[in-house]
């Protein structure tokens, strides 16, 4: 029951393409080998039209079911690019790219995606077409944002969208899905504290820059646990600092890099405001000055409602009721489908990857015994969404 026969029949072909894809990884928009990897792929299972270079080096497939009364399409998407960390694990398919590696299993979401495909083009068992979005620069990249402004919707006729992502120790076969926000919004911001420099001995001739940026970095913590609502859930985190460059000096300048998440849109303009704010402030209280710059990043990734139910009782064909969380907690990290979301309505979906180091860590893989549950979600998505009508 739980997984399609014929997709549990090329299973090891789905891990085959997986592990090409993980001993080649590529970053951000940088995936013309991937790319040529799904469009050959696509073109061999039969698709009825291919097309490369969307927002930059995306790759979108379409297969056309064997009714054609409706006229719709439903978007189904994977993410491509990989990550700038070294791999560790000895693995037969490790990577070949030093420094690079599929470290958040973006090689077993398209390799998924793939699956759904040869199985579509096989069977057509729906009326209307499905659009196979291969998304590149997912990873800070934007690649979500880039496809859209490219007229992906539009040219392609998207009147629905559906994502997934799997997560390291939820358990295989089950699915956890949410209403509303599923992931958080993230900005990245750079904060330049600069004092006056001098020798560390005569701190009172000097403006400490470092003293200054551990004022910063403490006043920050405010932001959450006395300016967001205890109900809110909503993160500030200083991860670089960057000052000095001996120990008898006081630095005349010192640089703060971080990153904050928001739930809500509302949420993420009031932090955006405090920490401005703060930062501002904490510089003029001991003469010195800061100024903050935000990188602009993802919005939050909010499910739609009908969506949302409708993916998890197809998730529930798939692996049974009792296997899928219809009110997963959301996660803080980010995703840039949230892009595709704000333009048509759609879903998102967490799906077990097993006992597994974190996302983004140097011992993580994924389980190729998930690859079929996702394959065979997608192909349900469509055969349920557009269902061929009896004669």
């Amino acid at each position: 029951m739980p997984i399609i026969d014929r997709i549990a029949g090329f299973a090891d072909e789905i891990a085959a393409w997986r592990h090409d894809l993980h001993a080649h990884p590529e970053l951000q928009y940088d995936v013309h080998r991937t790319a040529g990897f799904v469009a050959e792929k696509l073109r061999a299972f039969g698709c009825d039209e291919v097309a490369t270079g969307i927002g930059r080096t995306g790759v979108v497939g379409v297969i056309r079911g064997r009714a054609h009364g409706s006229n719709r399409a439903i978007g189904l998407r994977a993410d491509m690019d990989a990550l700038p960390i070294q791999e560790v694990r000895d693995l037969p398919y490790r990577s070949t790219v030093p420094g690079k590696m599929h470290a958040c299993g973006h090689d077993g979401h398209t390799a998924m995606l793939l699956g759904a495909a040869k199985y579509l083009t096989e069977t057509r068992d729906f009326d209307g077409s499905v659009v196979l979005i291969f998304q590149p620069a997912e990873e800070g990249g934007g690649g979500g944002a880039a496809m859209v402004a490219d007229g992906m919707m539009e040219r392609f006729g998207v009147e629905a969208v559906y994502g997934l992502h799997n997560i390291p120790n939820q358990p295989l076969g089950t699915f956890a899905i949410r209403p509303g926000a599923i992931m958080a919004s993230t900005d990245r911001f750079t904060i330049t504290v600069r004092g006056k420099g001098g020798h560390a001995a005569l701190p009172h001739k000097a403006v400490d820059s470092v003293l200054v940026a551990a004022h910063t970095i403490v006043a920050l913590q405010s932001v959450v646990s006395r300016t967001v609502s205890p109900l809110d859930s909503a993160v500030v985190s200083v991860c670089h600092v960057d000052a000095g460059e001996t120990f008898n000096v006081l630095p005349a300048e010192a640089v703060l890099r971080g990153t904050m998440r928001a739930l809500t849109a509302e949420c993420r303009t009031l932090m955006l405001e405090r920490i401005e704010a703060i930062v501002t402030g904490v510089a003029a209280a001991f003469g010195a000055e800061s100024e903050i710059v935000f990188d602009g990043g993802y919005p939050v990734t909010e499910n739609h409602s009908a969506e949302a139910s409708f993916m998890a009782d197809v998730a529930a064909r798939v692996v049974g009721e009792d296997a899928v969380e219809r009110d997963v907690a959301p996660m803080m990290a980010a995703e840039d489908f949230a892009y595709m979301l704000q333009e048509r309505p759609g879903a998102y979906i967490f799906m077990g990857n097993g006992p597994s180091a974190g996302l983004h860590h140097p011992e993580y893989d994924f389980c190729d015994e998930a690859a079929p549950y996702g394959a065979s979600l997608w192909a349900r998505l469509i055969e349920t969404a557009l269902p061929v009508a009896n004669p």
